[in-house]
């Protein structure tokens, strides 16, 4: 089984991740002729070495056609407010961390500051269709990319997906990206009170954007893995200024779409996680926590802009072979304890935090206790590593005293997510098989839920035809 796992201890970014999986192996002519069909030839993909912290990694740029870096910080400008832009690089981290482009934000962590980066050295260069270059975390948000805000217009998310189908990409690979987008901006039109037709970025932003995602979903599914596995996300603190205030970091776009992502915080006083990167790492990731178990072949480094001074400003991808899950099964740990003296509505926030800090599964049965009492069991799965970490939530925020635990040994069928363009707009179904052979597949169903409303239709009509969508698709 190949595996290939997000290591995001300083965060994640759509160019990260890009850097990572160039470092791992992936072809930049490949991915180039992934992006081919958008349209977007005034500018140039770059590739260079560089040190963040000691650690040498790919940074991924996005040029005009001059081949020359912009430069990583302007003078003030005037801000374009309209929609956060994903693609948008410029980032002042820490408490004072402002963002000046258009709505649909996204940020590379760990931004330059203008950083003089005389140390680093080229590594390639190609002029593929792409898009502006990035100015990264650590400054502000004003427009230096040469071009005066008239010059541009605004995409709305129906050009987005346009844009798209041009690419060069497998067409499972476009619905997996127009999916993305759709959730991208979906995300914003929530946070803004808006409908998502009146969602638009800022041209800039968007092709950067669309590189991000186009070019994301293109790398990570070349290397073929059979299961994809995140660690917790690294989100900084501080703050972010937006054209509609300053808000703290993560920011609002990045929240929803972590969504139940386990995240965290180590006190660096930046933006790590930004709004493409949990786009892309929460659209992949099956599952998150430690390294799995695996035989690692390929590692790759994606920086940031900025060098942070104490850990390495990188997102790493380790990616390898791992045993069948049916070789002996998956060592899990069964914890339970039994409650009857509890406020019924804390269960529900119970099982949300269990999940967020590792769960792997959380039910609940009734049962009645000592005195005649009824009272529920709570039964939880976790990795062994995660032991601990799930107890403490259990004494946190339940009435119990006491948490009893077994180690048990599991078989799990192996999974993959399949996106599947119907009629309606795209579905993402859990499909699993055993040694090769298809027994199950799932349609998930907030994407069930989120069309059954946009169309207003019975979800049980949007079930029907997403199945009859994935029936009918070319075969794997």
């Amino acid at each position: 089984m190949r595996v290939l796992y997000f290591d995001c201890f300083a965060g994640a970014s759509g160019d990260m991740i890009l850097g990572a999986l160039l470092d791992a192996g992936l072809p930049l002519d490949e991915l180039r002729a992934a992006l081919g069909g958008l349209a977007l030839e005034r500018y140039e993909i770059r590739v260079d070495r560089v040190l963040r912290a000691g650690v040498s990694a790919s940074k991924f740029r996005l040029l005009e056609g001059s081949g020359s870096p912009a430069p990583e910080s302007s003078p003030n400008g005037p801000p374009i407010v309209h929609a956060h832009d994903p693609g948008a690089r410029d980032h002042t981290h820490g408490p004072e961390h402002v963002h000046r482009q258009p709505h649909v934000h996204d940020e590379t962590p760990g931004g330059g500051e203008g950083r003089d980066e005389r140390h680093d050295h080229e590594h390639d260069t190609v002029r593929p269709p792409v898009l502006p270059p990035r100015s990264h975390h650590h400054h502000h948000h004003h427009q230096q990319h040469g071009h005066h805000e008239g010059e541009h217009s605004h995409r709305s998310v129906a050009e987005i997906v346009t844009l798209i189908e041009r690419s060069a990409l497998s067409a499972p690979a476009r619905a997996r990206a127009v999916s993305l987008v759709n959730r991208l901006a979906q995300a914003e039109a929530a946070i803004h009170d808006m409908p998502v037709s009146r969602v638009h970025l800022h041209e800039v932003g968007a092709l950067d954007s669309i590189i991000d995602i186009v070019g994301g979903v293109f790398a990570i599914e070349w290397f073929g893995a059979d299961r994809i596995v995140a660690s917790r996300l690294n989100v900084g603190s501080g703050t972010v200024r937006c054209a509609h205030g300053v808000f703290p970091v993560p920011a609002p776009a990045t929240v929803r779409l972590l969504g139940s992502a386990p995240v965290y915080s180590s006190g660096v006083e930046a933006e790590l996680t930004t709004p493409t990167g949990a786009l892309l790492v929460t659209g992949f990731a099956e599952s998150y926590g430690p390294v799995p178990a695996m035989r690692i072949d390929r590692i790759g480094y994606g920086a940031g802009d900025r060098d942070l001074p104490d850990t390495p400003n990188v997102l790493r991808v380790l990616i390898g072979e791992a045993d069948q899950p049916d070789t002996g099964g998956d060592q899990v740990v069964v914890l339970q304890c039994e409650i009857d003296d509890m406020n019924p509505q804390i269960f529900g926030v119970l099982m949300d935090r269990l999940l967020e800090h590792g769960a792997l599964d959380v039910f609940y049965a009734p049962v009645q206790m000592k005195k005649n009492r009824p009272g529920t069991l709570v039964t939880v799965l976790a990795r062994p590593a995660d032991r601990e970490a799930v107890t403490a939530v259990l004494f946190r925020e339940t009435t119990t005293i006491g948490v009893r635990y077994h180690d048990a040994r599991r078989d799990c069928l192996e999974r993959r997510i399949v996106t599947v363009e119907t009629p309606l707009g795209a579905v993402r179904f859990k499909v699993s098989r055993r040694d090769g052979r298809v027994l199950n597949a799932s349609p998930e169903f907030d994407d069930l839920d989120r069309l059954s409303r946009t169309h207003g239709l019975a979800l049980k009509e949007v079930q029907a035809a997403a199945f009859k969508a994935y029936l009918e698709r070319p075969p794997d």
